[in-house]
């Protein structure tokens, strides 16, 4: 019998279908949720232009977001302004690019910290079950009782103004709704036989947890941390007009907000319009790419869309 070419090389044949190449299959799933999901899709491009605007925006701000020019102050937009300025003379546009990436820093941050607590603090309180799960539940109870922005303004207050106080604040807002959703799946995935049959050959709880039951709550992961952002975004906003937030000159949509306020009785209209526009874009193109990706992910709802 006479062996292959592949096989006396030592090379095993690819078998056809293999997926190809990471790129590839990225792409290829990227094509398939734009073409089950346009609507959802459409706003996910929008979001990862915001994303690399809030990354480029040293490069692509035309102005110092910091830099007053008292020759033009409180100009409406024009050709050198495009988004006007301010009362003491800054460039709007330049404020609205580097406020992106102030706000989305402090949004993706206590998102990820936020629902990451929440994810432990609800797989441990789900498989564990017992004593430690009902304390946990009225504690979560208990913080959920007060409204996100209540809460988050009475711990920024608490700890005083700064970025990491404010990040603190939101994520803290966020770990019961992470703890709660992940404790659910986690209930369900407690008895599937897998679990059982690592148990039987005497897996420590510890690993079950970690190694197999928490592979399974990625999903409920993703659409949390993605249709958090949104609200994040706008506890942060609020915190920084409210004048709880980051401390001014730092640029942020919400400090934008409450300057404007400060520019008279009725204030010029481009120093709200474009901070709020920045706002609503944003928490849209984040809350709809968010619906989406739940969406492809649940299994209950793939064909029906």
């Amino acid at each position: 019998m006479t062996a292959s070419p592949e096989s006396a090389s030592g090379v095993e044949p690819t078998a056809a279908g293999s997926g190809g190449s990471m790129p590839h299959r990225t792409w290829r799933g990227l094509r398939h949720f734009a073409r089950r999901s346009p609507l959802s899709a459409f706003w996910g491009g929008v979001a990862v232009v915001i994303v690399a605007m809030a990354v480029a925006a040293p490069a692509i701000a035309p102005f110092d977001p910091l830099k007053s020019d008292f020759r033009r102050m409180q100009k409406p937009p024009d050709e050198i302004n495009w988004f006007g300025s301010d009362q003491i003379g800054r460039d709007t546009l330049s404020r609205v690019i580097h406020g992106s990436r102030t706000s989305l820093t402090v949004a993706m941050s206590a998102v990820l910290l936020g629902t990451t607590l929440g994810c432990f603090w609800g797989l441990a309180s789900g498989y564990l079950g017992g004593r430690f799960d009902i304390i946990s539940q009225r504690l979560i109870e208990f913080v959920q009782a007060f409204p996100d922005l209540i809460l988050a303004m009475a711990i920024a207050m608490a700890l005083g103004s700064g970025t990491v106080t404010v990040i603190i604040a939101i994520a803290i807002t966020r770990i019961p709704f992470g703890g709660r959703v992940i404790r659910s799946v986690v209930l369900s995935l407690k008895e599937m036989p897998f679990v059982e049959a690592a148990r039987s050959v005497g897996a420590s709880r510890t690993r079950i947890m970690l190694r197999h039951i928490l592979p399974q709550c990625i999903a409920p992961f993703l659409i949390l941390a993605t249709t958090h952002l949104g609200v994040a975004i706008i506890i942060e906003a609020s915190l920084g007009f409210l004048g709880v937030g980051i401390p001014p000159p730092a640029p942020t949509w919400g400090n934008m907000l409450a300057d404007a306020l400060n520019a008279g009785i009725v204030p010029p209209w481009w120093l709200v319009l474009f901070p709020g526009v920045a706002i609503t874009i944003t928490v849209l193109a984040f809350n709809l790419l968010g619906d989406g990706i739940r969406d492809m992910l649940d299994p209950r709802l793939r064909g029906s869309l």
